[in-house]
């Protein structure tokens, strides 16, 4: 259902949430994964991604802000990021 949803969609689909985008990922329906790193450690919880899925990914955009909180876009599929 997610994948006809995907090839409908006038634009993105996002999806939130460590069990929701890992589940996302792992059927291969991810193009794009972004994640904001914060200059806190806190320890426990959930991973933000699957443990048991190698992706090669590619760096497409970064962002850093005045609290120290980067923001770091990945394409899908690796290769270089020149």
């Amino acid at each position: 259902e997610v994948r006809r949803l995907k090839e409908q969609a006038d634009g993105d689909l996002l999806v939130g949430g460590a069990t929701l985008a890992g589940t996302a990922i792992r059927a291969g329906l991810v193009d794009v994964i972004g994640l904001m790193v914060a200059p806190v450690i806190i320890g426990g919880g959930k991973p933000a991604l699957p443990r048991d899925v190698h992706l090669d990914l590619r760096l497409t955009d970064s962002r850093t802000f005045p609290s120290g909180t980067v923001w770091l876009e990945y394409h899908v599929g690796g290769g270089s990021s020149d």
